[in-house]
């Protein structure tokens, strides 16, 4: 599992297509295309300008809700939140061969994507942010180790990408609860040299 996953944000200063591109300088393995807001035809226009950088750079590309497009588009797979397509539908459209995430809150989040056949998970969030809209409940350090510990209890195996909120400062401590990686957005693009600043994190793990 990849320890840093970038997702796609526009700014006031760069496009979602520039993010990338800066978090792919930086060394960033894991690229989640997320445009919530944009027409399916400017994902695909972007998502097809990304699919042969991500290859040149051996990263892992996927798109935020899109899973008609990933199949289409024959990125490496898609991550759904809770108002997007069910996972196990999702599954049956992609195969096996794709990456399929699940973004969860609680254990009985977790319990469901694991049934439905999720490859990893997206916890969170953190604590609160600005780039996402109807936020769950801000879950902090406890919310995590609460819901590893069940997942150990309840021998489920699965990835763990903790999201939402995460500065540079907040790694140490949110790795030290046992998820595998860390998803950034906002802390990397608010910072002066976002490619820069991806190398940074990166060297802290």
């Amino acid at each position: 599992m990849v320890s840093l996953q970038f997702i796609t944000h526009q700014t006031d200063r760069y496009t979602c297509f520039e993010s990338a591109l800066m978090a792919l300088e930086g060394g960033c393995k894991w690229i989640q295309l997320r445009m919530k807001e944009a027409p399916c035809e400017e994902v695909e226009a972007v998502a097809l300008q990304l699919k042969p950088l991500c290859k040149e750079k051996e990263a892992i590309l996927i798109l935020d809700d899109h899973v008609e497009l990933a199949r289409k588009l024959e990125v490496d797979g898609v991550h759904l939140g809770k108002k997007d397509m069910p996972i196990d539908e999702a599954r049956q459209l992609l195969g096996e061969s794709f990456i399929i995430g699940g973004t969860a809150n609680t254990f009985e989040d977790v319990v469901q994507h694991y049934r439905a056949g999720a490859d990893y998970l997206g916890i969170g969030p953190f604590r609160f942010t600005t780039t996402k809209k109807n936020l769950s409940p801000v879950l902090g350090l406890e919310g995590y180790t609460a819901i590893l510990s069940q997942m150990k209890e309840a021998n489920i195996e699965l990835p763990v990408v903790a999201i939402g909120g995460i500065t540079y400062e907040d790694i140490p401590a949110i790795l030290e609860t046992g998820v595998n990686g860390i998803a950034l957005s906002g802390t990397i693009l608010r910072a002066e040299d976002p490619a820069e600043e991806t190398r940074r994190i990166l060297e802290s793990y």
